[in-house]
């Protein structure tokens, strides 16, 4: 029965394309959220999920914009995202 538990624990690494994906469809949705209005907002089109950490307060999302950097965005269950800013430069948008 140990074998078993043990069988699903399998690391994942992402090997430079990201995370491996989100853990429910309320985080999946909550990625898609904040990659269109990611690029909305930056004029963007080239943005890469790498992380995502589902809450139901608000999921967290960090991409990379391509040519600015690392990005954060906070997604709600109703579709709507906020805090969209660069962490690398910190306060941009």
């Amino acid at each position: 029965l140990a074998a078993l538990a043990l069988a699903g624990c399998v690391e994942m690494d992402g090997g430079g394309m990201g995370d491996p994906g989100p853990g429910n469809s309320a985080e999946a949705a909550a990625r898609g959220d904040c990659v269109r209005d990611t690029r909305a907002t930056t004029g963007n089109p080239d943005v890469v999920v790498q992380s995502s950490s589902f809450s139901e307060a608000g999921t967290e999302v960090i991409m990379t914009v391509g040519g600015t950097g690392t990005w954060r965005c906070i997604a709600y269950r109703d579709g709507t995202t906020t805090g969209i800013m660069s962490l690398t430069n910190e306060g941009f948008l």
